[in-house]
């Protein structure tokens, strides 16, 4: 191959995830020529209501998926959360980048930590799954809709909107924005647990491409390709969207090669909530994530994720629809 196109959305943090990427392949393979092929997608578009009453998945990647397909883009490059499990017939995920910090990142203007927030404070986000979890915690918090790109979201911070915002560490750190905003706070992953994917880029190519495969396995980790095969396995089985209360997230331990996988479901304002945690060696841990699915299922997930559908940004829908 000559050219590469790279299929990507046109946000800055999207943009940042797709020049790495090309900087990558012309490294490894300098007589290849790599371009960008920037597109605006639904999710980008959709800003003034949460995700999660719009419908459908995918908010952020069909455009992409649609220009490989119609020959205008040979890959693509996503923030491997916003994948869904599902892969349209002639796309293939084949590699994942090495996962990075995943922790979520509180910021704010006036309160030096997470902790320090008064009661009633207004916390910024779009997430279900950290909306569940915030409140898990702290049910006296005000969690509100808080859309648009990470610069957006920074400024609306900035001019008071929210006394505090939650965003992925990953996004605000690659963009070297944390420095502008005066308190941060990594919050630990014991108590707000990633979403399928968090902080791993996924690759996604035409599956015909067998050439492109091969080039584009200098971009794949083993291990953290097999922790998003659980997490994605797991969301599968469950059937939910990106945009579910759902937090799911797989490890491995070096040492003794013990692969775990912990989830929390529950209800968008985390007054009912399901967790649970399951290992087994790395060598049998092939199905780890439809197991844990099915344990979850038998536990209620299902009827709870329904509940929690019909509870999802509740106070917001009549401003908002």
């Amino acid at each position: 191959m000559k050219k590469i196109t790279i299929a990507t959305r046109a946000s800055d943090l999207a943009l940042w995830q797709a020049y790495h990427v090309r900087d990558i392949l012309e490294e490894n393979f300098p007589e290849v020529k790599v371009e960008l092929n920037e597109i605006v997608s639904k999710g980008d578009k959709i800003l003034d209501r949460p995700l999660a009453l719009i419908g459908g998945k995918g908010h952020f990647t069909k455009e992409l998926e649609d220009e490989m397909l119609a020959g205008n883009a040979d890959m693509a490059v996503h923030s491997l959360k916003d994948v869904p499990s599902y892969m349209p017939e002639g796309l293939e995920l084949v590699a994942i980048s090495p996962r990075q910090e995943q922790s979520d990142i509180f910021l704010s203007h006036n309160y030096i930590s997470f902790d320090k927030l008064p009661k009633g404070a207004v916390v910024g986000t779009t997430s279900l799954r950290r909306r569940m979890q915030l409140l898990a915690v702290r049910p006296d918090l005000k969690v509100k809709d808080l859309r648009g790109n990470v610069n957006t979201r920074l400024r609306k911070l900035s001019e008071g909107q929210y006394d505090a915002i939650i965003l992925a560490f990953i996004g605000v750190s690659r963009l070297d924005l944390i420095k502008d905003v005066p308190f941060s706070q990594k919050l630990p992953l014991s108590m707000m647990i990633p979403p399928m994917g968090q902080a791993s880029l996924g690759i996604q190519i035409i599956s015909s491409n067998d050439k492109l495969r091969e080039m584009v396995k200098v971009l794949n980790d083993t291990d953290s390709f097999l922790c998003a095969k659980l997490e994605r396995d797991f969301v599968s089985k469950i059937e939910v969207g990106c945009s579910a209360p759902v937090a799911v997230n797989a490890t491995i331990d070096r040492e003794s090669d013990i692969v775990s996988i912990r989830t929390m479901i529950g209800l968008p304002d985390g007054s009912e909530i399901l967790e649970k945690e399951i290992s087994e060696p790395r060598a049998i841990s092939g199905d780890l994530g439809e197991k844990l699915a099915q344990i979850m299922i038998n536990n209620g997930a299902m009827e709870l994720l329904k509940k929690a559908e019909n509870l999802a940004f509740k106070d917001e829908m009549p401003e908002r629809l």
